[in-house]
């Protein structure tokens, strides 16, 4: 049975009660608003920030969020950790009601992801991982009761034909890594999900890659990132082929590619 730190007892309170209140609105009239960067935000948004907030401000560790005033680099650049959260992540798949849709919250250490955990408000549903202890998940009514999660396993064979995860608005034209992975495992079917639910399905066999060349937010991937690395996979830079890191300059992160620990052995 996993033991966890305090803190992470506490995030995962955060994301709970945060999923609750993000369910309330869901189910009511949703109000939408555009930010600066032309991007949706909701009043759901703004409430799952607010709880999560109250409870990781009890951690005295600094957080980066998807709704919050960001530090400037030279203050960050100072940070040996961080909390780095999404409290609403998919929010157009909220807007549409699609149901696909989560809380993200990371805990980041020198640049890397020792802690992550999505929670699906309509699933109530959790995984998680921390560094070393292993990858978990566990409906929202056994938080209090670790013994009755269920551990993932590290998984030994791809699907066949092999499944890439990739968002509703995804092309594969002229994707070079489409094409690499075509052409050693032959035909791949394409999973269209929103949100970072698509790291269930990589951590429970749904799927086998996940491709993303758009931006993404450093919250949006790391927690996920804790997830796969502690499954035995990796999350790498297109460009590099270097782990993604977090609390960088930029907090865009570049192009990347998920392999599940059985598309590597493959």
């Amino acid at each position: 049975m996993i033991q966890l730190a305090k803190k992470y007892q506490l995030a995962i309170q955060a994301s709970i009660d945060a999923s609750r209140a993000i369910i309330d609105i869901y189910n009511s009239n949703i109000e939408v608003e555009i930010k600066t960067d032309g991007s949706p935000v909701t009043q759901a948004d703004l409430k799952a920030s607010e709880i999560i907030s109250k409870y990781l401000s009890q951690t005295s560790i600094p957080i980066i969020g998807e709704e919050r005033s960001k530090e400037t680099f030279s203050v960050r650049s100072k940070w040996k950790e961080n909390w780095c959260v999404d409290p609403l992540d998919g929010t157009k798949m909220f807007i549409e009601k699609n149901g696909e849709f989560a809380v993200n919250i990371a805990h980041i250490k020198n640049g890397k992801a020792v802690f992550g955990l999505i929670a699906s408000p309509v699933r109530k549903k959790i995984i998680l991982a921390l560094k070393g202890e292993g990858v978990y998940t566990f409906n929202f009514n056994l938080f209090n009761d670790p013994s009755a999660w269920h551990k993932v396993s590290e998984r030994s064979t791809m699907n066949s034909p092999a499944i890439i995860a990739c968002s509703r608005s995804y092309s594969k034209i002229n994707n070079p890594s489409i094409i690499e992975i075509e052409s050693k495992h032959g035909k791949v079917i394409f999973l269209k999900m929103g949100s970072s639910l698509k790291f269930f399905e990589l951590a429970d066999g749904g799927a086998d890659f996940y491709i993303r060349l758009d931006p993404t937010m450093e919250w949006d991937i790391a927690p996920g990132q804790a997830i796969i690395e502690e499954l035995g996979g990796e999350i790498i830079d297109l460009k590099n082929g270097e782990p993604l890191q977090y609390n960088k300059r930029s907090l865009f992160n570049p192009a990347f590619i998920v392999k599940t620990k059985a598309t590597l052995k493959a």
